[in-house]
């Protein structure tokens, strides 16, 4: 988890847009939220999140080769407390990991 959250920042998902897609419904939780093709925006509180996505080239390490999905988030009218707290939920419902 990170301790602050700008108001508009870009990541690379390991994931293909299907697992994204399966996984974004909880990550955003019970906001109010509207998904179109390769976009979402949400509500929160007064502001708004724009989400665009879009499928990169596979990361290839080695004999491995990982999917690639570039989300850049956007938010509006959402304070620093709000960002946080929303992205911390986001952060944790998208983590994957094994052991």
């Amino acid at each position: 988890m990170q301790y602050f959250y700008p108001e508009q920042f870009e990541r690379e998902m390991a994931c293909t847009e299907a697992d994204w897609l399966r996984w974004l419904p909880a990550a955003i939780g019970d906001l109010h939220w509207k998904q179109q093709t390769g976009c979402a925006g949400v509500r929160i509180g007064d502001g708004a999140l724009g989400l665009k996505w879009q499928v990169a080239s596979p990361r290839v390490i080695g004999l491995i080769s990982l999917p690639v999905l570039r989300v850049s988030f956007r938010f509006a009218g959402v304070e620093e407390a709000q960002r946080h707290e929303f992205m911390t939920r986001f952060d944790l419902y998208m983590q994957r990991g094994g052991g």
